[in-house]
């Protein structure tokens, strides 16, 4: 996964997916091998020489400007967090030293706002998926299968992505499981980016490839995607169905706590209302025990 392997395989799979009547290229009726642009096609659009692209996505050529990445950018029709991606990717591609990223933790304010939010299901997620804090709605909501201490250790620590794609609790959780996966994979892709000498990634990429056919095929396909907001129908085994609105509250290099909301007055908010007055129950209940016990 290093940087100009990612580089090349991007433009390569991304050309590929644009098809000449879309952009305006003529065939003229003409038998083509694959139903892609060519590289030459590609190089055209964009004004650049069909050699000096050819090079660039050979991974030969790693010193493009970005006026000519934001030119190949155009022509392949990318949207706005696909160019920053690229411009990540050719960046990475660049021999340099490395640093490895530094180890994630939750900043007191950020716990504090964790605990601001209470009423609130939220999630704190590092740059790899892993769930670094939660409050209880939060892990009531998303992960009520798992230790609720599970964040407190690293080692332990559950990550979003494995679970969305290996853990039958969370598939089952979306009901429309493929929409939430490809976001997964989508945010994992601009982190590939950012931090293509990151081990700790590498691994978890190689794990899911290796363990899921669904990922592997959504990795290949290269699609990019900052999803800091999306609706999502879920099914909670507890509460029945709901539909949430997942935001991402903080974004950058640190870790971003993810909250879900519901519409004042709906059916969700009282499912969602009726889980928090579950774990309460359940929270009055295992103290009650203690003190019969003690």
């Amino acid at each position: 996964m290093n940087g100009k392997s990612q580089l090349g395989d991007f433009l390569q799979t991304r050309r590929s997916q644009l098809r000449p009547d879309e952009v305006g290229v003529p065939t003229y009726g003409e038998r083509r091998r694959v139903p892609g642009l060519r590289r030459e096609e590609l190089a055209l659009l964009a004004g650049v020489s069909a050699s000096y692209y050819a090079r660039l996505e050979q991974g030969h050529s790693l010193n493009a400007s970005p006026e000519v990445l934001d030119a190949i950018a155009r022509a392949l029709r990318l949207d706005e967090s696909e160019r920053r991606y690229l411009h990540d990717l050719a960046r990475s591609a660049k021999p340099r030293s490395r640093r490895r990223p530094a180890p994630e933790r939750v900043t007191e304010p950020t716990a504090q706002l964790l605990d601001a939010l209470g009423d609130v299901p939220a999630i704190v997620i590092g740059r790899r998926s892993d769930v670094l804090a939660w409050n209880q709605l939060g892990h009531a909501l998303f992960a009520g299968h798992l230790d609720p201490a599970a964040p407190d250790v690293p080692t332990e620590r559950p990550n979003m992505a494995r679970l969305v794609f290996l853990d039958a609790h969370t598939r089952d959780l979306y009901a429309d499981w493929p929409s939430k996966a490809r976001a997964v994979v989508g945010n994992l892709r601009l982190v590939a980016g950012q931090y293509p000498e990151d081990p700790a990634l590498h691994t978890l990429v190689g794990e899911l490839s290796a363990k899921s056919e669904d990922f592997a095929s959504m990795w290949a396909d290269h699609r990019v995607k900052a999803c800091a907001v999306a609706d999502y129908e879920m099914r909670h085994p507890l509460v029945g169905s709901l539909t949430v609105m997942q935001q991402t509250l903080s974004q950058g290099p640190g870790p971003s706590i993810v909250v879900a909301t519901t519409a004042a007055g709906s059916p969700s908010r009282a499912a969602l209302d009726l889980l928090a007055q579950a774990i309460t129950q359940a929270a009055r209940t295992r103290s009650d025990n203690r003190l019969s016990t003690s």
